[in-house]
Order: C-alpha cells, then sequence, then structure tokens
C-alpha cells in the first residue's frame, strides 16, 4: 500500500512540474468547454479590420493562348465576383497574363491569396463557376506538377490515363470520396476541396504517376476508412488491422541473351570474299556473257524442274489410299461374317422367288368373267365382234 502511495504522489508531483513551464501554458476557462468546436472556420467579418489595407498587394499569372476566348467570355462574371469583397482584376490579352489587387475597400486579409488561386485555377482550364468557388473560406486548392515525375513521355500519358480511369471512372470515385473537384489537365492535376481531402488526393496522384500504387487500391482503402468512420467505438483504436495492404508485385523480365566473349585478338578479323572473288576462284569471271547467260539458264531450269516434281509429288500425295491395317484375326473374322451374310441373302432369296412363283399361279387361276355381271358381258362379246369386223 505504501508503495503505491508513493507512486501516485509522484505521478501528481510530475504533472505540477509540467503545469509550472510557462506562464502562457496556464489552463483557460476555454480549454474544457464542450460548446466550442475548435475545427469550424468562421467567416470573415468585415467589422474585425475596419481601416483596410495599408499597402496593395498584388498577384499576376500567364495563361495559355487556347485560354484567351473563353477568358474574355467569363471575365465579367470573375470581376463581379471579385468586387464583393473588394479586389480588383485586370485581364491583358496583349502578354496573356492576368493581375488582381487589393484596393481600399479590401478588408479580408486572406482574400488576395484566394484571389491569386482563383487565377491560377482559370489558367489551368477549371471552369469559371467551379473556380470561383475558391473565395469561400472551407475551399482550398491545389495544383500537383506531374509532368517532371516521369521522362517516358509514353508511359506518363499511360499513367495519366490510369488516374483518370475508363470513361473517367477512377476519377469520379476519388472526386467522391475525397469531397474534392479534380480536373486532370496536361502535365498538372488541379483540385479543389478540404485540406484534408487534397491531402490525400495529392499522395494518390503521385502514387499513380510513380507507379508506386494503383489508384484503385487508394480508392479501396478510402472505402475502408468511410465505413470505420461510422462505427464510434473505433474512434480511439488504430484501424490498421482493417485495412488492406497492398503489395507490389515485381514481374520477372526476360533476361537478354549475353553472347560468349571471344579471345582478344589484336588482329581484325579476315575480310569476307567479295561476289568478284568467288567468280575468279570458279573461273566464272573469264567466261563470255553468252555461256554466263547460258549456265544462268540451266541453273534457273533445273530448279523449275525441281519445284515441279515437289508440287506434283504433294498433288499426287493426297489421291494415294491410305494404308490399311493389317491384322490376320481381324481378317478371319471378317471372312466368317462375310460368308454368314451370303448364306442369309441366299436364303432370304430363294423364299421370296417362292413366294412370287405362288401368287402368279394364284393369278392365273382367277377367271375375271366369274365376278363381271350378264347384260354387261354381252355388250362387251357385242363390241368385241364389231371390232374383229372392223379389223
Amino acid at each position: 500500500m505504501a508503495e503505491v502511495e508513493e507512486i501516485a504522489h509522484e505521478e501528481q508531483n510530475i504533472e505540477k512540474r509540467e503545469k509550472k513551464k510557462g506562464k502562457h501554458e496556464k489552463p483557460k476557462p476555454w480549454d474544457d468547454d464542450p460548446n466550442i468546436d475548435r475545427w469550424t472556420i468562421e467567416k470573415f467579418d468585415p467589422a474585425w479590420n475596419p481601416t483596410g489595407m495599408t499597402e496593395t498587394s498584388t498577384f499576376s499569372t500567364l495563361f495559355p493562348q487556347y485560354r484567351e476566348k473563353y477568358l474574355q467570355e467569363c471575365w465579367p462574371r470573375v470581376e463581379s465576383a471579385l468586387k464583393e469583397y473588394g479586389v480588383a482584376c485586370k485581364l491583358n490579352l496583349v502578354e496573356g497574363s492576368m493581375t488582381v489587387s487589393t484596393t481600399r475597400k479590401t478588408r479580408d486579409p486572406y482574400i488576395i491569396v484566394k484571389a491569386r488561386d482563383l487565377i491560377k485555377l482559370l489558367s489551368r482550364s477549371v471552369p469559371a463557376p467551379q473556380a470561383i468557388k475558391i473565395l469561400e473560406d472551407e475551399v482550398q486548392c491545389d495544383i500537383i506538377k506531374i509532368g517532371n515525375l516521369v521522362r517516358n513521355k509514353e508511359r506518363f500519358v499511360k499513367r495519366r490515363q490510369r488516374l483518370v480511369g475508363p470513361n473517367s471512372s477512377t476519377l469520379k470515385a476519388l472526386e467522391i470520396l475525397t469531397n474534392c473537384y479534380i480536373l486532370v489537365q496536361g502535365s498538372t492535376v488541379a483540385a479543389m476541396g478540404p485540406f484534408k481531402g487534397l491531402k490525400q488526393l495529392r499522395r494518390i496522384v503521385e502514387d499513380c504517376v510513380q507507379n508506386i500504387m494503383h489508384p484503385v487500391y487508394h480508392i479501396k482503402t478510402l472505402m475502408m476508412k468511410k465505413e470505420l468512420e461510422k462505427d464510434p467505438a473505433l474512434a480511439n483504436e488504430s484501424w490498421d488491422r482493417f485495412l488492406p495492404t497492398f503489395r507490389k508485385k515485381n514481374v520477372k523480365q526476360k533476361k537478354p541473351k549475353s553472347k560468349e566473349k571471344k579471345p582478344y585478338t589484336p588482329f581484325p578479323p579476315p575480310q569476307p570474299p567479295s561476289k568478284i572473288d568467288m567468280q575468279l576462284e570458279s573461273g566464272e569471271y573469264f567466261m563470255r556473257d553468252k555461256k554466263k547467260s547460258e549456265k544462268k539458264w540451266q541453273e534457273k531450269q533445273e530448279k523449275q524442274s525441281e519445284k515441279s516434281t515437289e508440287n506434283k509429288r504433294k498433288r499426287d500425295a493426297s489421291f494415294l489410299p491410305p494404308e490399311e491395317p493389317m491384322n490376320n484375326n481381324s481378317n478371319a473374322n471378317k471372312s466368317e461374317d462375310g460368308k454368314n451374310d451370303i448364306t442369309e441373302l441366299t436364303n432370304s432369296l430363294k423364299s421370296k422367288t417362292k413366294e412370287l412363283k405362288k401368287q402368279k399361279k394364284t393369278h392365273e387361276r382367277v377367271n375375271a368373267e366369274e365376278y363381271i355381271a350378264g347384260p354387261s358381258s354381252s355388250a362387251d362379246k357385242s363390241s368385241k365382234k364389231s371390232k374383229k369386223i372392223r379389223d
């Protein structure tokens, strides 16, 4: 018991020492107030800065030529949005630049930074209605440069397309999970949203372009985190046991076949014989043109005859009958079966001939006159007699 009391006393002394670090670290009455939310961003009130800005601050940025027409159309809308906060803006089409600056009416000191982000987003092809939302206190922006992360242009285009996904499905999923607006344009990715979402998005984009991890795996982890946030029991616990771990698979590439190193010799290899050298060796070089042509024609005829015989052999091969397997037992069985079949046929033919003979005999015995009536028969006889007379 005494030991426990001593440990408790020591802990109290440590707490007292920690509190006496400085006057500014004294406990304040609002530290333990449960009604105060320290994460909310309060909207700026112009009464906090009634005198305005003492110095003028200006920011300017260049824009590409293809954005000139669109910026001319939407510039009145941008001007009216910045006028509410007392910020002046100018569009210079000769230099191809946009400029924002503070005025005497400006009260919020941070609005000039927001205006600078606005013109940056406009130059990076973000639509004006979306870019104007950056002037709100809750919305932040981040322009991620991805052009210098990959050297090979084809590989860069492939990985950038991987970030967008088929029918921009990956991009939509990231927008929903991070609560950010994302636009992939050229060698940059423009994003707008809360700080937490922008931090997650930067990591996903860099991992995708550097081929560290596919965005689909990041989407899976974000979905798991969103589900875990709903459970208040896991608020103060580590989520590592729930989150999936993805390992990068190293695909083994085929090693190029190493050529065998020949022993070093200071002398160069022998020169291969030229066509003229080969003709000189065979004696063809000294032959006349007529003999040369005759020789070439003869060689050509020989080649043609060889080829024609080969083609004929191939054609005749399709007409040759296939070789039948020679088995003595099977032949004996077949001969026996054949004899049985012949005897059966002869018997059946004999029986049929007997039946036909019987039928003929019965037809001969039958007299048709017996089945015919009397008067008609006399008429037939008379008709027969008349026919005979006529003949």
